[in-house]
């Protein structure tokens, strides 16, 4: 796969929340770069809609762009709130939680 992003405007200023949107009912992603050294993804989860227990083959960094999101790493609970930010450590069990309709930034180094 090409190295170039996609689905997103080039040379202009954004604000990444507001590069997706909320559905009801739905984890809504939105895929900005993927490659074998990278994936790159905006989310946007209903208040209590989730991604089930996983593993990655590559570290998840995980920036909260909107509401409160719970992070499970290795059955551990993280609330994650505007501006924070948490790494999910590739092989290990986590999980995304909207505990309120919450929209975040994912980047996978692989």
């Amino acid at each position: 796969m090409s190295g170039k992003m996609k689905n997103i405007t080039e040379a202009e200023v954004l604000v990444l929340k507001d590069q997706i949107a909320y559905q009801d009912g739905q984890v809504v992603s939105r895929t900005l770069a993927q490659n074998e050294a990278v994936s790159i993804t905006l989310f946007s989860f209903a208040k209590g809609e989730e991604i089930s227990a996983h593993k990655s083959g590559g570290d998840a960094f995980v920036t909260c762009l909107d509401g409160v999101g719970r992070i499970t790493i290795d059955g551990a609970d993280f609330l994650l709130h505007e501006g924070e930010s948490i790494v999910m450590p590739a092989g290990h069990p986590h999980a995304v939680y909207g505990e309120e309709a919450f929209k975040m930034l994912l980047v996978v180094v692989f």
